[in-house]
């Protein structure tokens, strides 16, 4: 497929981490971050494993953040300074290094995805180590099998129009936000340790 080429709400939108601390070892190390090529990005997510499975540390493997209420903008921000031009009344805009934006999402709070356990995104949360993160902007719900379904692939995402953004981050803290009238929510902070490498499709 390609990128999305109609007007349409991302309903299918999903973010992605991977299960392998890349700050250590593997061939998405970070050090290697900024040359790695959509192949091999994509990858780093090869195939889907739920919640409460063990996996390797090799690379491929990964699991999708469910139940997110609302998703940060995605990409680079912008950062312009006003630069003065002695003799024009007006100064001139110029691009400037930009801070690495805050992540936040907000989440519907399902208490087991996020407990302190063994292969449970609580134990993840303020780990201190670095992750792929990998967000599918998606119109329709990609077809094929259950671990491939959601992977950076022709069978996989490559199924539907789509546009993957990657960066290396880390998961550093989760607030539970209790309600009285309306599902529970919570905030997830994830710290940017690299630029946004995208967009590409599948």
């Amino acid at each position: 497929m390609a990128h999305i080429s109609s007007i349409g709400a991302g309903i299918y939108s999903h973010l992605s981490v991977t299960r392998e601390d890349v700050s250590v070892s593997g061939s998405e190390a970070l050090t290697a971050f900024g040359t790695l090529s959509e192949t091999d990005l994509g990858a780093a997510f090869a195939e889907e494993v739920a919640l409460g499975t063990a996996v390797a540390t090799t690379a491929g493997s990964f699991t999708r953040i469910s139940n997110v209420r609302e998703f940060p903008s995605m990409g680079t921000p912008p950062n312009i300074v006003n630069v003065p031009v002695y003799g024009q009344s007006t100064s001139q805009q110029i691009q400037g290094q930009s801070d690495a934006p805050t992540m936040e999402l907000t989440i519907n709070y399902v208490g087991t995805d996020w407990q302190d356990t063994a292969d449970y995104f609580g134990d993840m949360v303020g780990d201190g180590k670095q992750y792929i993160f990998r967000f599918a902007l998606l119109n329709s719900d990609p077809t094929g099998t259950s671990a491939t379904q959601h992977a950076s692939s022709a069978g996989g995402l490559g199924t539907v129009d789509n546009t993957q953004y990657f960066w290396v981050g880390k998961l550093e803290a989760l607030q539970v936000n209790p309600q009285l009238t309306d599902s529970n929510t919570a905030t997830l902070t994830i710290s940017v340790q690299s630029a946004f490498v995208g967009a590409f499709t599948d």
